[in-house]
């Protein structure tokens, strides 16, 4: 048996600027992972949360914005 490894589809953060600066990009299509690296280093590191933590940190953030 083949186990299939989703690809990560990377969007940029809604609350990142069109200026260019700095710039988070996000995957949330890889099963019971989110992903989340820099956009200028694309090949840099990646930090993984689970869909739990994920969401802890998106509701923490928004309260402080």
């Amino acid at each position: 048996m083949t186990m299939k490894t989703e690809q990560p589809i990377w969007r940029k953060s809604s609350r990142s600027g069109q200026s260019g600066g700095d710039c988070v990009e996000v995957a949330d299509n890889v099963p019971g992972r989110i992903l989340v690296r820099d956009s200028k280093d694309q090949q840099g590191p990646v930090l993984t949360f689970t869909p739990k933590q994920w969401q802890a940190f998106v509701s923490l953030t928004s309260q402080h914005c």
